[in-house]
């Protein structure tokens, strides 16, 4: 048994992942109501969820205390290229939205919860995170919250003494140890939460949403292979695609079938790590990313919103146009501070073009229907990017040093 496990762990993550991929899919199909299966999945999640937050305290917080005072940080070239990327990704679906019109079948299913009112209140939800009680945010997962307040305990502890900020790395190293272990078992995690998907909604529900879920994916595609690769080219200056591929790869795989920004937030630290990034860098840099590096959000706001729009025979501008762009990606960087994430800021958008409430929210109705795809692709470009941008921010600053070394 030993030898086997032994071997099973020699095999690469990915291709551990892609075979428990295809067992998913297998007894989903064979044994459906077979449910015990999905605790595997639950586990899975709920292990990463749990870890997640006290990892970002800690990663953040001792990262800030051993900083010393005018040391080199690339944060603010990571949360241009964040909000660049997000506002991209909402023009490419408004375009695509028009080169490639669809309409939808108005369903009366609709989300539980209430949307906002307004951008004001996303705005206002996201401020009134930031300073949430630590213990509830971090009871909460609310990763705004815990930013904060590990910012500003870094900052205090930059006096304390060697002991104490040896201490807090310690824990950090821990908490890095835990989260190898839970990621060592991602085959049996994916395995569940395939199963459970295929044995829940099946292939044929789907099928009526085609064109809107191609135009979906198509959108995210094309911000993936096409948009990500030119910001990473024009910040590295060489080929972008092994960067892009390995970060679609080692991060967007697992995000895709965790479905969870948060959840995957372990799984980016330890990418971070195995590209050799600042770990000063990236442990803040990444949590700050699943909350406000929204791509594929801003593409299913727009996208939806524009359904609906062509649905209704609504006629639309070009500074409408320009305005659902700017809008969506707004929007999607306060997704986090929503409940029910991008699909509840739909309404937001459709008010824009005087379409009601009620209508609006029957779109929000196809998109949990679609939503057992469109939110795995809009996760996966979401939370690749998070570790993408943050490699193309240090791997630039390092090439103009360079260059700047081999002048002098």
């Amino acid at each position: 048994m030993k030898q086997l496990l032994k071997k099973w762990n020699e095999i690469s993550l990915v291709k551990r992942i892609i075979c428990g991929l295809i067992v998913g899919i297998i007894l989903g199909l064979a044994v459906p109501q077979f449910t015990v299966i999905s605790v595997l999945g639950d586990l899975f999640v709920g292990a990463l969820r749990a870890i997640a937050p006290l990892l970002v305290l800690f990663l953040v917080m001792g990262a800030l205390a051993h900083q010393r005072e005018g040391q080199q940080s690339n944060i603010k070239r990571i949360i241009v290229l964040y909000l660049l990327g997000t506002f991209l990704a909402g023009c490419v679906a408004v375009v695509a939205s028009f080169l490639f019109p669809v309409t939808i079948t108005l369903t009366e299913t609709t989300a539980q919860a209430t949307p906002p009112d307004g951008i004001g209140e996303v705005l206002n939800s996201l401020l009134m995170s930031v300073v949430a009680n630590p213990v509830d945010a971090l009871a909460n997962a609310n990763y705004i919250g815990i930013l904060a307040w590990a910012v500003l305990l870094g900052i205090a502890l930059r006096k304390a003494g060697e002991g104490t900020k040896n201490s807090i790395a310690h824990i950090s190293d821990a908490f890095s140890q835990i989260v190898r272990w839970i990621i060592n078992c991602a085959p049996l995690g994916v395995l569940g939460l395939v199963f459970t998907t295929i044995a829940e909604q099946g292939l044929s529900s789907l099928l009526s949403y085609g064109q809107l879920i191609l135009l979906l994916v198509g959108s995210m595609a094309f911000v993936a292979f096409v948009v990500n690769p030119l910001i990473t080219f024009i910040g590295i200056r060489r080929n972008p695609y092994p960067l892009v591929l390995k970060c679609l790869k080692d991060s967007g795989i697992t995000a895709f079938f965790t479905r969870s920004s948060a959840a995957n937030i372990p799984v980016n630290m330890r990418l971070c790590e195995e590209l050799g990034l600042d770990r000063n860098t990236y442990a803040v840099s990444i949590p700050l990313g699943s909350t406000i590096n929204m791509g594929g959000a801003a593409v299913t706001i727009s996208v939806l919103t524009l359904a609906a729009v062509h649905t209704l025979g609504i006629h639309v501008d070009l500074p409408s146009a320009i305005v659902l762009c700017i809008l969506s990606a707004i929007s999607a960087c306060g997704a986090s501070g929503v409940a029910g994430g991008s699909l509840l800021l739909v309404p937001l958008a459709c008010s824009m073009f005087g379409i009601s409430d009620d209508i609006a929210m029957q779109v929000v109705g196809v998109g949990f229907i679609v939503g057992v795809i469109q939110d795995s692709c809009e996760t996966a470009i979401n939370s690749s990017t998070d570790v993408l941008y943050t490699a193309v921010a240090e791997f630039s600053q390092r090439r103009k040093t360079s260059r700047t070394d081999k002048a002098q």
